[in-house]
């Protein structure tokens, strides 16, 4: 190989030692050009199939990889609630401290969720004997529901204010050292079907601190209440994050964090919530709130203290010729967490209007209107009192009560027609 690389130095040195025959081995012979072009035309193809197999090699490694970007790593993987929570905050969309917020509520969901399988044979049926801040009798299980929701809140060290539908006035947490977030909750909505086995739930939803309210005077206890109640009361549209948790025949969380609604069911024998729904929104998924959907949730035996333009909706749902020839079906289980639920996924309207017993309304406003509608819009439906948007209301006072209505966006239209008439 050496002398094949100083072919010319040997050439010289043989021309001045030898004579030119000794030149004959290192010429070439001669090549038929028919075997020449055969041999050529070999070559060529084999080039062409190298290079065929070179480009399949790479698209195969290719569609390789995009089907592992898209298909989980293995059969095992799971989309926790705590991995969702992470990638939220690597998009940032939440912050470390809101994290800790929402992780701490969805421990609390799992202790409730434990005690209500359990309320029958744990002597936590029936009621406490005592009443809340709105004269309504408190379960045992409210009690309970209020005590967990609170202490999971406060060990989390991210909240300033808490304001439970079982309290009189907000709370403030002199245990927080981060975040001094403003979480409003209803800890255990529906808690007169608990004797009974039916759903319940749990609501919540969580504001950002007002820099005009912040709570710096822990001496002053009317300067902190104060200070308290302004934090406290923000409109719907200020809510940062919102969600439930249904307890029923399984336990699914679902949350909102402002780009879309999540559902996370609870498997007990991982005791972890599992991304289930994902992204409601999408058009193409059955959990989209249709555009539209035959299906109303109302308790109809206040229909004598409705107002006449309601009492006419309610008739006309019944009225099958404007219907396509068949009427609304009515589907109310009298908690609000499970006919939501049911509404979102299925479509149609829930309603909870005003009655000449309650003349504004009988849902909380901070506790269950404002989180629920804010769910609803960030699933594609609407949140209406009938005259306006939910979520437009600032509140006056922390237990102020609405009516409310929410459901598909063509089905509320459809009420509001009759009631702003």
């Amino acid at each position: 190989m050496l002398g094949a690389i100083h072919a010319p130095c040997g050439l010289l040195n043989i021309k001045a030692q030898g004579p030119a025959a000794s030149l004959v081995p290192f010429l070439p012979a001669r090549v038929s050009p028919v075997k020449a072009a055969q041999k050529t035309s070999v070559a060529r193809r084999q080039t062409s199939a190298a290079r065929l197999s070179r480009a399949q090699a790479v698209a195969t490694q290719e569609a390789a990889t995009q089907t592992n970007k898209q298909a989980p790593s293995n059969e095992y993987e799971l989309k926790t609630l705590t991995l969702w929570l992470l990638k939220e905050e690597q998009a940032g969309r939440i912050d470390n401290e809101l994290a800790v917020v929402l992780s701490s509520i969805a421990v609390a969901c799992k202790q409730i969720a434990s005690m209500v399988n359990r309320a029958g044979i744990s002597n936590l049926t029936g009621a406490a004997g005592e009443q809340n801040f709105s004269g309504e009798d408190q379960k045992k299980l409210d009690v309970v529901s209020n005590e967990v929701f609170s202490n999971c809140l406060r060990a989390s060290g991210r909240t300033g204010v808490i304001a439970s539908e079982e309290e009189d006035e907000p709370v403030a947490v002199e245990e927080t050292y981060s975040g001094n977030y403003v979480v409003v909750f209803d800890p255990l909505d529906g808690s007169s079907n608990i004797d009974a086995g039916i759903s319940t739930g749990s609501i919540f939803g969580v504001y950002a601190p007002s820099e005009e309210c912040k709570l710096d005077d822990m001496d002053d206890p009317t300067k902190m209440m104060e200070n308290c109640l302004l934090n406290t009361c923000q409109p719907g549209s200020a809510l940062l994050t919102a969600g439930y948790c249904l307890y029923s025949s399984s336990t699914i969380f679902v949350l909102t964090t402002g780009d879309g609604v999540y559902g996370f069911t609870l498997d007990p024998l991982v005791g972890e919530f599992i991304m289930s729904h994902e992204n409601v929104k999408v058009a193409t998924k059955l959990d989209q709130v249709p555009e539209s959907g035959k299906i109303y949730a109302f308790n109809e035996g206040n229909y004598g203290g409705w107002e006449k333009g309601l009492q006419d909706y309610m008739m006309s749902l019944k009225d099958a010729d404007k219907h396509g020839g068949k009427p609304y079906s009515a589907r109310y289980i009298g908690s609000l967490v499970g006919d939501f639920h049911r509404t979102m996924l299925y479509g149609g309207i829930y309603g909870y209007p005003a009655d000449k017993t309650n003349k504004t309304g009988k849902l909380r406003l901070l506790y269950e209107c404002a989180p629920m509608s804010y769910i609803m819009e960030q699933a594609g439906g609407t949140g209406s009192t009938g005259q306006e948007r939910v979520l437009d209301i600032c509140p006056e006072k922390v237990h102020q009560r609405v009516p409310l209505f929410v459901g598909s966006p063509k089905e509320v239209a459809y009420l509001e027609s009759f009631i702003k008439k």
